[in-house]
């Protein structure tokens, strides 16, 4: 095994805290992991890693020649790809809202593997809190207020958010006008992934937003779920306004008091602050903006 492959062993021992999953996500016997490792360790002089029987952790010269590989490798990669007809090259791993993935990354992802053919992508899809060093994902799509965070944040637009529901809904409830004309009527609850608790509808109104927390007989953690049930005259929901231009076209879903609308939801992308993009993160990061920018109007 060559410095390089140390390298990146090494890393991913850090960051996953163990040799075991190292080895099998690099696909390698765990016997191997251990004996580079060793290898490492004897030829730097140094201890690298602090072992305990659950445990893997970097020591403070650990930690420290984790950084420098890092830099290192980004640097080898974006070296190699400096010369004429190179092409970002390997495996990129990018976690996204499954809604959003299907609007703006999956049209033309066709057309972007096309122009990178050296790229194989692996999309996942979700909302969770995700560890993208220890899982090894190279960025994630979110929509919503970010959090306190230490990645590295690009602003891809806002969303359009509109208030919904069915028409048998609202010929049961009646169709609200005014914010006051709420009352009497139930909303589909969606539970944030982050408190579990219900996120209340809001109303712009002379520059100032209203919160409306209506009564609801369901509670959902998925946009398609919620979306679903409103078909079903289940309640009132908001949601960004791209996701359902099928349901207002064709009558399933009718827009209500639009003069007082929700606001826009914010999208971004996100990727590890003490990483290095590498030229495949890159490109996809330069063509999503594109995508977004395009495919939102």
């Amino acid at each position: 095994m060559d410095k390089l492959d140390s390298m990146r062993l090494f890393t991913r021992v850090v960051e996953l805290r163990s040799f075991t999953q190292a080895a099998q996500d690099l696909d390698l016997k765990r016997s191997t992991v251990t004996d580079a490792i060793k290898q490492l360790e004897q030829r730097l002089n140094v201890r690298l890693l602090q072992r305990t029987t659950r445990h893997v952790s970097p020591t403070l010269d650990g930690e420290a020649y984790y950084q420098r590989c890092l830099r290192i490798l980004a640097d080898v990669e974006e070296a190699e790809m400096a010369f004429a007809g190179a092409q970002p090259k390997g495996l990129l791993r990018v976690d996204v809202h499954g809604t959003i993935a299907r609007h703006f990354v999956l049209p033309s992802l066709p057309d972007f593997l096309a122009r990178y053919p050296d790229i194989e992508m692996m999309l996942s899809e979700g909302d969770r809190l995700v560890d993208l060093v220890r899982e090894g994902i190279d960025c994630v799509i979110r929509s919503g207020e970010l959090k306190d965070s230490d990645m590295v944040a690009r602003s891809l637009g806002q969303l359009e958010e509109i208030t919904c529901a069915s028409p048998d809904y609202l010929q049961r409830r009646g169709t609200p006008h005014r914010l006051e004309d709420l009352q009497g009527h139930q909303m589909i609850g969606y539970r944030s992934s982050l408190t579990g608790g219900l996120l209340p509808l809001q109303f712009q109104s002379e520059g100032k937003v209203h919160s409306v927390t209506l009564p609801t007989t369901l509670s959902v953690n998925g946009a398609e779920s919620m979306k679903e049930a409103a078909r079903r005259g289940m309640g009132i929901i908001q949601v960004p306004k791209y996701s359902l231009r099928e349901d207002l076209e064709q009558g399933r879903l009718v827009n209500i008091l639009p003069q007082f609308p929700p606001g826009s939801m914010p999208v971004s992308l996100l990727y590890p602050r003490n990483r290095q993009l590498s030229p495949r993160v890159r490109v996809f990061i330069d063509w999503m903006v594109q995508e977004f920018t395009a495919r939102n109007g």
